[in-house]
């Protein structure tokens, strides 16, 4: 048991899980899989730069437990995220001859746990996963949840599946090795559940953002654990995103759209996700169903966690074309989450014209400015 543990149940009848939080948890991988009554060899899916940094400490806990454990290793980032990375994890089960019995271990952020969490879904009919997420994105929201998938060159997550996890471990520790930029992206959806569900979570953001980007362990738990808290409530109404889960996109739906456009390479998720949450907000505001304030307090405290804010380089047809392809659309209408007040959103069909009227207003005005983008 880690020290100052927490524990988030998400209550899914008999698919209920617990997401654990607390530092040392690295070291109880082994341990709580036996806890779980798993007794078949266990695949653990990384990359290279986690499998160096963690990779010892999880696979020495899962031996010391007695598991015949197999590193099963996939290229980092997010281009990774597609059937190739997917057809790499089925291979090396195959080849190693795994079978129902058997466990994934998802040990990285949230490219490894949808790539493991797909192969796990659809290998010999549905192995149990577990999620280890070693990201601010992945622990927060990726690794909850159950949504499991891979990219396509139109559109982000457009093939998947919904497999739930058996558990969730979170070690806060590792957010302390990720590169200044992914845990920062990171914070994108920290607020992001502050500004769907749950105003007094927001105004806690406002109030220690610099704890949080010291990665002070106090506010770092806390914001994690709400963070999960808020998903899992979510995730228990509507497990399969027929309709209140959809809240959960908020930022998605410009942010997925900037990320297939510049190829998922020029911007991490979260700070698409920013990009998105900002001007989505704008957007609501232009539509009359939220105030300048919410707008400007979500921009204030994205711009604090140093998150960008701009939609820069990208023309409303490319734009509006990307969006086409979100899974949000529904008999050919984009839907889009919009604020109405901090802690609260609704979710809207777009118009293009109205979306193209607004497009036009924040260019002119930023154009005027003397700057580069629509901010």
């Amino acid at each position: 048991m880690s020290t100052h543990e927490t524990c988030v149940k998400v209550s899914l009848a008999e698919r209920s899980y617990d997401i654990r939080i607390g530092t040392g948890l690295l070291s109880e991988v082994g341990p709580s899989l036996r806890g779980l009554g798993f007794s078949g060899r266990v695949g653990v899916v990384t990359n290279p730069v986690v499998r160096r940094l963690y990779g010892p400490a999880v696979m020495r806990s899962l031996r010391s437990a007695g598991y015949d454990a197999l590193a099963i290793v996939v290229p980092a980032g997010e281009r990774a995220k597609c059937l190739r990375g997917v057809w790499t994890i089925l291979d090396e089960l195959a080849t190693a001859r795994f079978e129902r019995g058997s466990v994934l271990v998802a040990l990285g952020g949230g490219v490894i746990g949808d790539l493991a969490g797909f192969a796990a879904a659809i290998f010999a009919r549905g192995l149990p996963f577990v999620q280890v997420p070693t990201t601010l994105v992945a622990q927060v929201d990726s690794s909850v949840g159950g949504k499991t998938g891979v990219n396509h060159p139109l559109g982000k997550n457009l093939i998947g599946a919904f497999h739930q996890p058996r558990l969730v471990l979170v070690d806060p520790r590792t957010l302390t090795t990720l590169p200044a930029r992914e845990w920062v992206a990171g914070l994108a959806e920290v607020i992001k559940y502050g500004m769907i569900a749950d105003d007094a979570f927001f105004a806690y953001l406002e109030q220690h953002m610099r704890a949080l980007l010291r990665l002070e362990e106090g506010p770092v738990i806390r914001a994690i654990t709400r963070s999960c808290q808020i998903k899992a409530s979510v995730v228990e109404e509507d497990e399969r995103e027929s309709d209140r889960r959809r809240i959960l996109n908020y930022g998605h739906t410009v942010g997925h759209a900037l990320e297939a456009l510049g190829g998922y390479r020029r911007l991490a998720h979260g700070e698409a996700v920013a990009i998105g949450m900002v001007q989505e907000a704008d957007l609501s505001r232009h539509l009359g169903h939220c105030s300048g304030e919410v707008v400007a307090r979500q921009r204030a405290l994205v711009s604090e966690a140093g998150l960008p804010v701009c939609l820069s380089r990208v023309t409303f047809s490319d734009l509006w074309a990307a969006m086409q392809h979100d899974k949000k659309v529904t008999q050919g209408r984009v839907y889009c989450v919009l604020p109405e007040r901090i802690g609260a959103v609704t979710i809207a069909p777009l118009e293009r014209s109205a979306v193209k009227q607004w497009f036009d207003q924040r260019h002119r005005k930023h154009a005027t400015e003397g700057s580069g983008g629509v901010t």
